[in-house]
C-alpha cells in the first residue's frame, strides 16, 4: 500500500481512495511511457523519411541526367536527329506512366469500407442492446486473429 496507515486498520473508504490514487498514478506512468517510446519511434521515422527524400532527390537528378544521355546517345547511335531520341525516350515515359495510371486506378476503384470491422461492431451495437445474446462465434474468431 502506499502512504498513510498499514495493514487491517484502514476504513473502506481510504482503501478505495488509495487504490483509486495509486490507479491513476499507474495510468499516468504508462501515459508518459507510451509517449516517450511514441518520440522515440517519431524520431526514428523523421531521420528516415529525411534520407528516403534525399534519395528521391538524387534519384530525379540521376534519371535526368540518364534520360539526356539515353536521348542522345539513341540519336548518335541510329543516325536521327536529336529530338526524335528525345521524343522517343519521353514516349517511353508517358507509356510507363500510363501504364502505372491504369494499374493504380485499378487499385484504387477495388477499395472499399471496412467490412469486418462493420460487422464486428453491429455486433457488438446488437450485443449492448441485448447483453444476454451470445456474439457470433464467428466473428470472436476474427476478434481473436486481430488482437493477437
Amino acid at each position: 500500500m502506499s502512504q498513510g496507515n498499514q495493514g487491517g486498520d484502514q476504513s473502506l473508504g481510504e482503501l478505495v481512495s488509495t487504490a483509486t490514487r495509486d490507479l491513476s498514478a499507474l495510468i499516468h506512468k504508462e501515459i508518459e511511457l507510451a509517449k516517450t517510446e511514441i518520440s522515440a519511434e517519431l524520431k526514428r521515422a523523421g531521420i528516415g523519411a529525411g534520407l528516403l527524400g534525399g534519395a528521391g532527390f538524387i534519384g530525379f537528378f540521376a534519371m535526368l541526367l540518364l534520360s539526356v544521355a539515353a536521348a542522345l546517345g539513341l540519336a548518335a547511335g541510329t543516325d536521327w536527329p536529336v529530338w526524335a531520341g528525345f521524343l522517343i525516350v519521353g514516349g517511353a515515359y508517358a507509356g510507363g506512366a500510363g501504364l502505372f495510371a491504369v494499374l493504380g486506378l485499378g487499385k484504387v476503384v477495388k477499395v472499399g469500407p471496412p467490412q469486418r470491422t462493420i460487422r464486428t461492431v453491429k455486433d457488438d451495437l446488437a450485443w449492448a442492446k441485448h447483453p444476454t445474446v451470445a456474439p457470433d462465434p464467428e466473428l470472436e474468431e476474427l476478434r481473436a486473429s486481430h488482437q493477437a
